[in-house]
């Protein structure tokens, strides 16, 4: 992203608070939880754990993992495992919001369709803002570097990882899901490439901003 640590400052946060969204959306549709959220929600049921602070937990332990691999965690690392669950809170706490569930299928599906797309543009606008990348996109970007898969591959992969857990922790899926999973690396992939192209971007080209350890 062009400007200095203020103009990415502002697209880390709103690449957040975005992905946010889009969780919430999916959420509301009540058509099928992401693969994470399914996994989230599981843990939510057997622990003392909100929905949202359960995707706090969540993240630190992928960036755990990633780290272990070599994903070097920076800035905007911490600040996806603790701002996403925190925004989630903050909009699942709107009566506004959560209001949509109890609507029609004409409501609700666009809810889904709607949060499935907005995940690729929140990721690109988070790790575009070079602060580093989010627990599980920093997992999912040291996966592509080490196997030399595509990210759409890996992203797919770890989704459908992270669902057959949740599943069996008891969280709940649906046809949502099964288009999350399927869709979210293309969409992912392509929102890097379409960014790329505006006048946002940099001149120097960093598809994969993150510090892989050797």
């Amino acid at each position: 992203m062009r400007g200095g640590y203020a103009a990415r400052a502002l697209s880390l946060v709103f690449g957040l608070f975005l992905f946010a969204l889009a969780i919430v959306l999916i959420l509301e549709s009540k058509l099928g939880l992401s693969p994470w959220d399914v996994l989230n929600q599981g843990i939510a049921k057997h622990t003392p754990l909100s929905f949202g602070m359960a995707n706090v937990a969540v993240a630190v332990v992928v960036l755990a993992i990633g780290w272990s691999l070599g994903g070097r965690p920076g800035v905007g690392t911490v600040a996806n495992a603790v701002l996403v669950g925190t925004f989630i809170q903050a909009l699942t706490s709107l009566s506004a919001v959560t209001s949509l569930a109890h609507d029609g299928l004409a409501t609700r599906i666009p809810l889904l369709v709607l949060g499935i797309a907005l995940i690729g543009p929140a990721s690109a606008f988070y790790i575009g803002a070079d602060y580093s990348a989010g627990p599980r996109d920093t997992l999912m970007l040291v996966g592509a570097r080490r196997t030399r898969f595509r990210i759409g591959v890996v992203r797919g992969t770890l989704e459908l990882i992270a669902l057959g857990v949740g599943f069996a922790l008891g969280g709940t899926f649906g046809i949502g899901t099964v288009l999350f999973a399927f869709l979210v690396g293309p969409i992912v992939e392509a929102s890097f490439v379409l960014l790329a192209r505006t006048p946002l971007a940099g001149p120097s080209p960093a598809p994969v901003p993150v510090v892989i350890a050797e």
